[in-house]
């Protein structure tokens, strides 16, 4: 009897407990008792717990891959061009402070001086290909070639030995702007089949969810541009082209060209990811 009383007595309070725990996190969401304002910091355990979960996370996933050579100085030369195009305005750089924008995110983007002391290389790669989820950091897959991404690794690995000065030197011999990011492998994107999973990945690295409702991509309830459901099955793209995966790339790419004034703007998307992003979209029927 009493081991049944003390059974009950366990249950009702875990059941208590949860409907507490449930209540108070529907009044944080639907009360709008979060503070989701970015001069409100976090808890200082939370920011921790994040941060060693990111960290542990980015080498599990990095743990498999190959690292290239990365001790040529021409390589390294290539990468900091990339790096004053592409890293200096949120990271900083020896000397140089972020830009403003970089200075006022929450979480604040890390000076990438210590990054070699902190990540091997082959974790400094993938966190620059694959980004971090709710921090700010973009995914550059879909901005740099291969070899770009590494390149920078190569650079970051300098970086530690490097004072204001010597940075600055750094700066006047690296490539002149642009010195990344730039389509160079059209060719090669033409000859190999679209990848559908990355053409929907495409889609919302190149911000399409910000003004389409797409299925299978995550985003607001956004009403700027026609929602993409049965965009494959439809006769014209943009009332102008027939409805091809061809003319859909084309599209992408040079929206302002096919129809002078629309209001979708041009992404500045390469050749392979545009094809990607048709084959994807002309799955949705």
């Amino acid at each position: 009897m009493r081991k049944r009383l003390v059974l009950i007595v366990a249950v009702a309070t875990t059941a208590a407990l949860g409907l507490a725990a449930a209540l108070t996190g529907a009044a944080l969401v639907f009360g709008g008792l979060y503070d989701v304002a970015s001069t409100t910091q976090h808890w200082q355990a939370t920011f921790s717990l994040v941060e060693t979960a990111m960290r542990q996370s980015v080498r599990l996933r990095a743990r498999g891959i190959a690292e290239p050579p990365l001790a040529d100085e021409s390589m390294a030369l290539r990468g900091a061009g990339c790096f004053r195009d592409k890293c200096v305005q949120c990271h900083g750089a020896p000397g140089v402070a972020p830009d403003d924008i970089g200075k006022s995110m929450q979480p604040l983007p890390g000076p990438l001086v210590d990054a070699r002391r902190h990540w091997r290389p082959r974790e400094l790669y993938w966190l620059t290909r694959h980004g971090i989820r709710m921090s700010g950091m973009p995914a550059w897959e879909f901005r740099l070639q291969e070899g770009e991404l590494w390149e920078l690794v190569a650079f970051m690995q300098r970086l530690p030995d490097l004072n204001a000065g010597q940075y600055a030197e750094w700066m006047r011999r690296a490539p002149p702007a642009p010195a990344c990011g730039r389509e160079t492998e059209p060719t090669v994107a033409a000859a190999t089949a679209p990848d559908i999973a990355r053409g929907r990945m495409a889609l919302h690295q190149h911000a399409c969810s910000a003004c389409h409702m797409i299925p299978g991509v995550t985003g607001s309830q956004v009403h700027v541009g026609p929602a993409l459901d049965g965009v494959g099955s439809r006769r014209l793209i943009a009332g102008t082209l027939t409805n091809t995966p061809q003319n859909m790339a084309r599209w992408i790419m040079h929206t302002q060209q096919v129809k002078p004034g629309t209001a979708m703007p041009q992404l500045g998307v390469g050749e392979r990811e545009a094809r990607e992003m048709a084959a994807y979209l002309a799955t949705l029927r």
